[in-house]
C-alpha cells in the first residue's frame, strides 16, 4: 500500500544526527556553503514546504509562504502544519522574512524568487539569510537538462546536506526510486508513447508546460512524451493552434486556483474548435493536483496516477 508522504515524515522525524560542517552545494549556478544547519527555515509553496516536512525538519522551521490554495492542503499536511505560522498566502516580501527571524529561504524562480525582484539570494545576503533555489527553477538562470525526477532527488539531497540529515534523505529518495521500479513494468507496457498536453489554464491561450517544467519529467517516467517538451521553457503559453497540430492523445489538467478541473474539462469538451483532438473525441483526461504536478513528494504517486490513465486511454 502506498504511504501518506507526510506519515513518512513524521515516522522519520526522529532527532537530526551530529553531521560534518561546513557542508557546500550547489543552488542553480552558485555554491552556497553552510558552517551549520539552519535553524529558522521558511519555505515558500506548499510543495517545497512538503519536502522540508518529509524530511522531518518541521522543528527547523519558523513558517511558510505561498500557500494560497487551500486545495493543495489536505488534512494530513494541515496536522503537519499545525502551529506554524503562515507568513505570507503570497510570495513574501523582506519584512515578512526579517519579521520571522529567517535564516534560510527554500524557494525557487518563480516559486517565491523573481529574476530582478526584492526577493532572490542576492538581496538577502545582507540580512544573513540563506538561499536554496529549488532545482527545476532553476531553468530561468540557467542552462539545464529537462525536467528530471532526478531533479527532485536532487534538492532532497541537498537540504539532507543543509540541515544534517543525509542519511534521511538517502532514505527517502530509496523509497522513492523503489515505488518508481515497482511502476515500471505498468509505465512502459503500452506499444507506443502516448502523446500529452498539460492544460494547466487559460482560455484565450493555454498556460502549459514546456521542456523544463516537472509535468514533462512525470509524463515520461509513466511511458508518455509531453506534446510541447520540444518548447524551450519551464512553464509557459502556447497557441491553441499548436496544440490542435500536435493532436494529443491524453490532456493532463492541473487542478488549482479558480477554475476547477471540472469547469476546464467542460471547456474542452464543449469548444467546437477542438472536437477533433484525439484526447477529447475519446475524453482521455487525466488530473493531477498543483502540488503532484510541481517538484515535491507527490510526484512519486502522480506517476502512477499516470501510467494507469495512459494504459486506459490506450484500450
Amino acid at each position: 500500500m502506498t504511504r501518506h508522504p507526510i506519515f513518512f515524515a513524521l515516522f522519520l522525524a526522529a532527532p537530526i544526527a551530529v553531521q560534518a560542517f561546513p557542508v557546500t552545494v550547489q543552488s542553480c549556478n552558485r555554491a552556497v556553503t553552510f558552517v551549520a544547519p539552519p535553524e529558522r527555515a521558511v519555505s515558500n509553496d506548499v510543495n517545497l514546504t512538503e519536502m522540508m516536512l518529509e524530511l522531518g525538519l518541521r522543528d527547523r522551521m519558523v513558517g511558510h509562504t505561498g500557500i494560497s490554495d487551500a486545495r493543495g492542503i489536505d488534512a494530513p499536511l494541515r496536522a503537519a502544519l499545525d502551529g506554524l505560522p503562515d507568513l505570507s498566502p503570497q510570495y513574501p516580501g523582506r519584512e515578512v522574512l526579517l519579521g520571522a527571524g529567517a535564516d534560510f529561504y527554500f524557494a525557487g524562480w518563480n516559486y517565491g524568487l523573481q529574476v530582478g525582484g526584492e526577493i532572490t539570494p542576492d538581496t538577502l545576503v545582507p540580512f544573513g539569510i540563506a538561499v536554496y533555489e529549488l532545482t527545476e527553477s532553476c531553468a530561468h538562470v540557467m542552462e539545464k537538462p529537462k525536467a528530471s525526477l532526478g531533479d527532485l532527488y536532487t534538492d532532497i539531497r541537498n537540504l539532507g546536506a543543509i540541515f544534517g540529515v543525509s542519511k534521511r534523505a538517502e532514505a527517502l529518495v530509496a523509497s522513492w526510486q523503489s515505488e518508481l521500479a515497482d511502476l515500471a513494468p505498468e509505465a512502459h507496457i503500452l506499444a507506443e508513447p502516448p502523446r500529452v498536453f498539460v492544460y494547466d489554464s487559460g482560455e484565450d491561450m493555454p498556460f502549459t508546460a514546456g521542456r523544463y517544467a516537472m509535468p514533462t519529467a512525470l509524463i515520461e517516467a509513466a511511458g508518455g512524451v509531453n506534446v510541447m517538451e520540444d518548447i524551450g521553457r519551464s512553464w509557459g503559453t502556447v497557441g491553441w493552434e499548436e496544440v490542435i497540430a500536435r493532436d494529443p492523445e491524453v490532456i493532463l489538467i492541473v487542478d488549482y486556483g479558480e477554475v476547477t478541473a471540472a469547469q476546464k474539462r467542460n471547456f474542452l469538451l464543449s469548444n467546437p474548435a477542438f472536437a477533433d483532438l484525439t484526447a477529447v473525441r475519446e475524453e482521455n483526461f487525466v488530473t493531477l493536483d498543483y502540488v503532484a504536478a510541481t517538484p515535491g513528494p507527490r510526484n512519486i504517486g502522480a506517476v502512477g496516477v499516470l501510467a494507469r490513465a495512459f494504459a486506459e486511454a490506450a484500450r
